[in-house]
């Protein structure tokens, strides 16, 4: 199954697929624009020390053909071939760039895409639209970059100027004769083999590209074409047909009913429309079940029984002997049936299992499955709204000395741990909640952000220095290692690519990565009375950082 990138994300390609030769998309268009797609190989400064790794149209591989251009197949714009095996080891980064060719900027494209295929299975996908642009003429999409091992990041930053401006960002040389060879701009693969061919060995069998996806015994002959699988119409992620992994489904009774009346309709021909009940708008039909309802009988005056049969009005007391909400001759404890009304009422709330560890019923509520991956998870005091299956929850002190460093920070967070085989359901105070997976990277973000984690990451205190600051510092929460943090916000939230010049309130911002630089701007100004790690403070933070560094603001200030 894909999984879904957001700009920022990053993760070892190890952790997405067990092959090294890999498959590239790209997609982007726009009304009216066409577009150059690119591959830069980089050495460590992020540079392009040598230009035959600069593969473009006019030079579709690079010397050993570690990495290709395959041109336009299986619904991208664009595609490559990745053998990181084979990429030299001065190459440190591949940065996958989309330049606007002509009149046009990044603003106008639609929605795109980069996304990486193995072993014929779409392993990893990030998606962006133009609204995330404004008048940048260039676009780098992803990177895979070698820090110990191979790992993949979706960048997703805007660059003013063309290709020819990103070259030059990139340390490279604008050959002034290019112009003049329009013959060398025909892509090599146009005169091979169609699509991508296995290697030329007569006896070998097409590569594997990762883990299979399917058993030995059912594995199909060797292709002719490098077999990305075949995209949608509409160029969105394929839904996954895996079966969810959860045995124990929050709403037990069926949602499905055969065929019956209507909910609250008589078996006799509609009628027209009397007055409109209690708490519906005259005028509009109503949205429940969406059936019109009979005409309302008039009410019986107040304090006196309704006649056999008939439901009481708003204020009217149920006949003797029958429970409020209750139907005349259902027996008590009896379930009303479920007609075609009620099951289309209650299908927009069903739980959304997934098979995944953490999984977001909706914006303000989060799911973990503890009986995947077999570790606890610490969650913040009296987060749990429900559980099923057998969960214990203990009390996770911080000790003597971690409350003495949470009361001087400001950082001090009261938690319980979550263990056992089941499914606990997480939210507080109906905030925003985002699932944010580490995959050995780092994320800060402060105390009163976290709701829950996995106890595989690790956690620390962090101190930003700052000289005007009373105290001598800010502080936040580090987390690293492999696992989930739930990070909540109040609203939507907007992330950002940190630049030089990028700015944020830090009442406002929720989360950075931890390889961003923090910096206090000059122009601060505090009350006498303001002490390290308070959140009644503005303080305006600077953030500096390679790209793909990234923040995470929220449209409130607390």
């Amino acid at each position: 199954m894909a999984r879904e990138f957001q700009r920022g994300h990053k993760a070892k390609i190890s952790d997405l697929t067990a092959g090294t030769d890999l498959y590239v998309g790209v997609s982007i268009a726009g009304p009216g624009l066409t577009f150059d797609i690119s591959c830069f190989g980089l050495d460590a400064n992020e540079q392009l020390s040598d230009d035959r790794y600069f593969v473009f149209y006019n030079q579709p591989k690079s010397p050993e053909e570690s990495i290709q251009q395959l041109g336009a197949q299986a619904g991208d714009s664009e595609s490559f071939r990745v053998t990181l095996d084979r990429i030299p080891a001065g190459i440190h980064r591949l940065s996958f760039t989309a330049s606007v060719d002509g009149a046009g900027q990044m603003s106008q494209i639609g929605p795109g895409y980069i996304r990486i295929v193995a072993g014929g299975e779409e392993v990893v996908r990030y998606s962006f639209t133009g609204s995330e642009f404004s008048t940048e003429r260039a676009l780098m999409i992803g990177d895979f970059y070698l820090k110990d091992v191979w790992r993949f990041a979706a960048v997703g930053q805007g660059f003013d100027g063309g290709l020819a401006a990103l070259l030059k960002n990139f340390g490279g040389e604008v050959a002034e004769e290019e112009e003049a060879a329009p013959e060398q701009q025909v892509p090599a693969q146009a005169t091979g083999a169609p699509g991508f061919a296995p290697p030329p060995q007569a006896a070998a069998p097409a590569p594997s590209f990762g883990a299979p996806a399917q058993p030995p015994a059912q594995a199909p002959a060797p292709a002719a074409a490098f077999a990305a699988p075949p995209q949608p119409a509409a160029h969105q992620p394929a839904a996954p047909q895996q079966q969810p992994v959860h045995s124990a489904p929050t709403m037990v009774g069926p949602l499905t009913t055969p065929p019956a009346a209507p909910y609250g309709q008589p078996p006799h021909p509609p009628q027209q429309p009397g007055p409109p009940s209690y708490g519906q708008v005259p005028g509009r039909q109503p949205g429940y079940g969406g059936q019109v309802p009979p005409p309302a009988p008039a009410p019986a005056p107040y304090g006196q029984q309704p006649p056999h049969g008939q439901q009481p009005s708003y204020g009217q007391q149920p006949p003797y002997g029958q429970a409020p909400g209750q139907a005349p001759g259902q027996a008590p404890g009896q379930q009303p049936a479920a007609g075609a009304g009620l099951a289309a009422a209650l299908q927009p709330y069903k739980e959304a299992p997934t098979g995944a560890r953490w999984t977001p019923q909706n914006q303000q509520l989060m799911r973990v499955d503890l009986s995947m991956g077999g570790q606890a998870v610490l969650a913040r005091q009296g987060s749990m709204v429900l559980y099923q299956g057998k969960v214990d929850f203990s009390y996770k002190g911080a000790g003597f000395a971690g409350r003495i460093v949470g009361n001087a920070t400001g950082q001090e967070m009261q938690l319980m741990r979550c263990t056992g085989r089941g499914q606990v359901f997480l939210a507080e105070t109906g905030a925003h909640l985002h699932a944010i997976e580490l995959q050995g990277d780092g994320i800060c973000v402060s105390a009163e952000n976290v709701l829950a984690f996995d106890e595989s990451l690790q956690h620390e205190v962090r101190r930003i220095e700052g000289h005007g600051i009373p105290g001598g510092a800010l502080f936040t929460m580090q987390f690293q290692g492999s696992g989930t943090v739930i990070v909540k916000t109040h609203g939507v939230p907007v992330v950002l690519p940190v630049t030089p010049t990028t700015f944020a309130d830090s009442n406002a911002i929720v989360a950075w990565s931890s390889a961003s630089q923090v910096i206090i701007s000059s122009q601060v100004r505090l009350r006498r009375n303001a002490y390290p790690g308070h959140s009644g403070e503005t303080v305006n933070l600077q953030f500096r950082g390679a790209p793909g560094n990234f923040i995470v603001v929220q449209p409130y200030e607390v």
